[in-house]
């Protein structure tokens, strides 16, 4: 995938959670994915991150990849989620990895449940 072309999603992106009201002015957990086509290389990836506001996660898919979950305790901004992204990318594409986006649950204030 191209680098425009994570810049057009990311872009709309988070153009899309400010209009929501998103709460950029406070650190969230955000998820960044990879697929590997085999549980070895996800394992591999995932023993690159360590740290306190780190937390990686594993998991078989149904057409026998693996999914890996990174997620990441920063801001939403356009260039954090960038950099990171593009560091995950290095890291995962030499394994046979490749990204699969990235997301961060936004917390809705006032609903009745």
């Amino acid at each position: 995938m191209s680098a425009t072309f994570h810049e057009d999603v990311s872009s709309n992106v988070l153009l899309r959670m400010k209009e929501g009201g998103f709460d950029f002015a406070r650190v969230h957990p955000i998820e960044f994915y990879a697929v590997f086509p085999d549980r070895e290389r996800a394992c591999a990836a995932a023993s690159n991150f360590r740290g306190e506001c780190v937390n990686t996660q594993i998991a078989p898919r149904d057409d026998g990849a693996w999914d890996l979950q990174v997620s990441k305790v920063m801001y939403a901004t356009f260039d954090g989620i960038g950099d990171f992204e593009q560091d995950l990318e290095d890291l995962v594409e030499p394994l046979g990895g490749v990204l699969d986006g990235w997301g961060v649950t936004q917390e809705l204030s006032g609903c009745a449940v």
